[in-house]
């Protein structure tokens, strides 16, 4: 094992010390129970593992390898069930009830002295020899109480998997089964999760003893006395552990109603402070779960409903758990819900979040698992102890003919004769009755003080959905919840699968505008969550590092989902996408000056990218770099490479190949090569232009800076006709603010009569992005251009402009737009902070610290600590 050396959990990269070139953990069971009370989840996680032989887990795995986190099988668990920005489907697990895990037996853990407390090991560590095998997991503030090898032998169930009896003096039992456990074919998916779920409760090994185990603080290593292979090492482990207060991977907070939630938030450092697993996106794994909740909270799981387990690829945090309570979104609200929350509630609220009366601490907890088909009327369980209740959480099955879309498909382009490298489990993508499915099963939940706004995501999510049909084919995953999570939470969305997070800034509560105009935020980051699924989930990123892979194909693929979501001509779409792609280059442009270099390279370990250590560990370069959370360069230099590469082979043919190497790549971790080396082979006259495979890497991949097509580009896009319209009203303004000046004098001058035109929301940002870059705009332009917008009441993209706009001119009347601002729209404010500490105005600066003591409690942590270092 590398030494964790002198690691600054702020400037430095992520560790993944998982050993997987030696070992791999195959399926885990979690048995997890929520403590609101204390903030802390405890329970188990079984292991289930298969040594490799080989050397490379590649080898051992196949082609279509990933992590937990990385994207992995899902599940639902109790309650109801769920889905950064980071693979495989898990199962349920059967209703049973936890042992009791921290009072029973022998507990062997010694605290070692430690100023950090990251330092833990069980009696007798010392012990083992340096010559025993250790499994290496990735772990961090996790409290360890104790390890076991669990004897699966003592399973009935399992005598189906015994080898025969001749052979049982050459062939450990324990092995013998669960390698015959994890090797089922995918046709008895079913048999072998209700296994693994048997498997799981089985007690510990018949010795009694604990296995010896050390946590730093980025690993847990486990060692059996006198096991000196991954061979001969337990093939089943048992980990009881508690989560703590603190940690990375788990957000304790308040939902938008002052009522206690908890979710994963799985960045930067992923799922390790949540449990210990193996998080090198090369360790491919399924996964169930059994979680327990207060009675009355909504559980939601990324995973697959009906426990149909299958690869999937890389994203951060793909095991998604939410625990709060929530409240499905209907397309009415009940008025007795209405009347309700306006008593517990205010959304202007200016005392701190959090505090008044109602607060309460749940003692009684909840059991359950959810059982039932994806059918309108699925029945989410809730109960106390051992008693289970049902209501109805029903799936929506929308009719896209009564929405007045199109239902022109070209799904069966490239779908037939898909054969897939995953055979382990099985696929939607070979599965006849998929490729009609336009619509999945869809699902949203909420706060109840944002049902009503919620209700957009409702409308928009079967077009959404439809579209991108359309546009990529069959869609990867069964269903689809969306949740809209808190307002701490730190990006505008996050896709897991099956699940999407999507923050109340992109909600949008005005009239629809011109062509669905005021829906244009929340569409496109639906569009943009949804894309995930197809980049990012069931195609993931080999090295985490090359997070374009990821995200610069969402961000390319929202515009043209979208588009079709809104059915725009040909001429719409093209002029549409101008446009953002203007906006989008000159925030990439103002990142780049802004940044070090070395965080603005697509592929940071250039010829490196993928290679790990002999052991299988490796290193996230920069993920532990606090500004790189707040860039955006990998979504934004991402897109431009693939506008790039479209503008070389055509706009269509181009997303006719996205389809092509869907096709291909489902259910496997790509390199950039992966995808550019099939470009190159199925247009080959792109090599005959000089576009080789080293000749994109130096222009886009693996250097900083702007590649010269897009500065020769982005003239073009300041040209085009939306463009164009735009400059138009800001000179209008600009000349409004210019016979504004040297007023005061005796005669009053005669107010000019302007007539302005009508703007869409991506032209209101560009306006005020122009207007900002004048250096004085009269206190009377700046009131009229709030009154001419109604600039408030805009989405949030437009209202951050205006935002700027207030603190640049030092407009007063408005600072409580930016105060809402800051505290309903954390995920977009955080540099808003810096420029009213930059004014040097001391009511700007009382405004930015009045606003951090009123989120600081609930602010993501990573936010927080940007914002303290710029305010306090």
């Amino acid at each position: 094992m590398e030494p964790d050396g002198d690691l600054n959990p702020d400037t430095d990269d992520l560790p993944l010390r998982a050993n997987t070139n030696h070992i791999l953990v195959r399926h885990y069971v979690l048995d997890l129970t929520v403590h609101f009370g204390r903030k802390v989840i405890s329970g188990s996680v079984i292991l289930f593992l298969e040594p490799c032989s080989g050397g490379k887990a590649e080898d051992d795995v196949g082609p279509g390898a990933g992590t937990l986190e990385a994207g992995q099988s899902q599940e639902r668990a109790r309650g109801t069930l769920e889905d950064k920005d980071k693979v495989e489907k898990g199962a349920k697990r059967l209703p049973t009830r936890m042992e009791e895990m921290f009072g029973a037996g022998e507990r062997h853990r010694a605290e070692v002295a430690s100023e950090t407390g990251n330092i833990q090991s069980s009696h007798l560590w010392e012990t083992t020899s340096e010559d025993d095998f250790t499994l290496v997991l990735d772990c961090c503030e996790l409290d360890v109480s104790k390890v076991e090898e669990v004897d699966v032998t003592s399973v009935s169930a399992t005598s189906g998997l015994s080898p025969e009896r001749s052979e049982a003096g050459s062939v450990n039992l324990q092995a013998a089964f669960t390698q015959n456990l994890i090797s089922m074919a995918s046709s008895r998916w079913r048999q072998k999760h209700q296994l693994f779920s048997s498997c799981s409760q089985a007690p510990g090994a018949q010795d009694g003893s604990s296995l010896h185990f050390y946590r730093d603080r980025w690993s847990l290593q486990v060692r059996k006395k006198g096991v000196a292979s991954p061979l001969e090492f337990p093939r089943v482990l048992r980990i009881c552990y508690e989560t703590r207060p603190t940690g990375g991977s788990v957000r304790w907070t308040k939902d938008q109603d002052n009522r206690v939630c908890v979710y994963t938030a799985g960045s930067p450092i992923n799922n390790r402070a949540l449990f210990p697993c193996q998080e090198p996106p090369v360790a491919m794994s399924t996964w169930q779960a059994t979680v327990r909740a207060p009675s009355e909270c909504v559980v939601l799981m990324s995973g697959e409903e009906q426990a149909v387990p299958f690869e999937d690829g890389h994203t951060p945090s793909t095991f998604t758990l939410a625990v709060g309570h929530w409240r499905q979104v209907t397309a009415e609200i009940p008025p007795e819900l209405e009347e309700g929350v306006r008593d517990r509630t205010d959304l202007g609220r200016t005392a701190k979040p959090g505090a008044g009366p109602g607060e309460r601490t749940e003692a009684e907890l909840g059991l359950g698992s959810s059982t039932g088909d994806v059918v309108k009327g699925t029945p989410f369980q809730t109960g106390r102890g051992d008693q289970t209740t049902r209501t109805d959480s029903a799936f929506c099955y929308s009719s896209l003919e009564d929405e007045g879309l199109s239902v022109t498909d070209y799904s069966g382009m490239v779908d037939d004769g898909i054969s897939c490298s995953h055979g382990d489990y099985p696929c939607r993508f070979t599965e006849r009755s998929a490729r009609s499915q336009r619509v999945i099963p869809h699902r949203v939940f909420g706060p109840v003080c944002l049902l009503h706004k919620a209700q957009t995501v409702l409308k928009l999510l079967p077009r959404c959905l439809a579209a991108a049909h359309t546009v990529l084919g069959v869609h990867p995953f069964s269903r689809l919840d969306v949740l809209i999570v808190p307002a701490g939470f730190s990006s505008l969305g996050m896709a897991s699968p099956h699940i999407i997070f999507l923050s109340q800034s992109v909600l949008y509560a005005g009239s629809s505008g011109p062509g669905g105009n005021s829906l244009s935020l929340c569409g496109s980051r639906m569009c943009h969550e949804i894309a995930h699924s197809w980049f990012g989930l069931v195609i993931g990123a080999k090295d985490w590092t090359e997070e374009w892979i990821s995200e610069g194909f969402a961000t390319y693929l929202e515009d043209i989902i979208w588009a079709q979501a809104q059915q725009l001509s040909l001429q719409e779409t093209a002029e549409q996408s101008d446009l953002k792609a203007l906006l989008r280059w000159r925030r990439l442009s103002d990142e780049l000056k802004n940044s070090e270099e070395v965080l603005q390279i697509l592929r940071p370990n250039m010829e490196n990218t993928g290679q790990v250590s002999e052991s299988g560990s490796s290193t996230v370069k920069h993920a532990l770099n606090p500004d790189k959370a707040f860039m955006q360069v990998h979504y934004l230099k991402g897109y431009f490479l693939l506008r790039f590469l479209a503008s070389q082979v055509g706009e269509q043919q181009f997303v006719d190949f996205f389809r092509l190497f869907v096709k291909k790549y489902h259910g496997q971790l790509i390199l950039s090569q992966d995808f550019l080396r099939l470009l190159l082979i199925t247009f080959p006259g792109m090599e005959r232009k000089g576009l080789t495979l080293s000749a994109i890497y130096a222009d886009w991949l693996d250097r900083p800076g702007i590649p010269e097509w897009l500065y020769e580009r982005s003239a073009v896009w300041s040209q085009a006709r939306l463009v164009e319209e735009v400059k138009a009203e800001v000179v209008k303004w600009i000349l409004l603010s210019q016979s504004h000046q040297g007023k005061g004098r005796k005669r009053k001058r005669i107010e000019p009569k302007v007539n302005y035109k009508e703007v869409t929301s991506e032209q209101l940002v560009m306006l005020l992005e122009l207007l900002l870059e004048e250096e004085e705009l009269s206190v009377s332009t700046v009131r009229a251009l709030q009154r001419t917008y109604d600039l408030q009441s805009q989405d949030a993209e437009v209202r951050h402009r205006w935002c700027e706009l207030v603190v640049k001119h030092a407009y007063s009347q408005a600072y409580g737009d930016v105060e809402h601002f800051l505290v309903h729209d954390q995920a977009m404010g955080v540099y808003l902070y810096g420029e009213l500490m930059v004014q040097e105005d001391p009511e700007q600066q009382a405004l930015a610290c009045r606003c951090l003591s009123l989120v600081q409690e609930e602010m993501d942590q990573s936010a927080r600590r940007v914002v303290e270092e710029m305010v306090l």
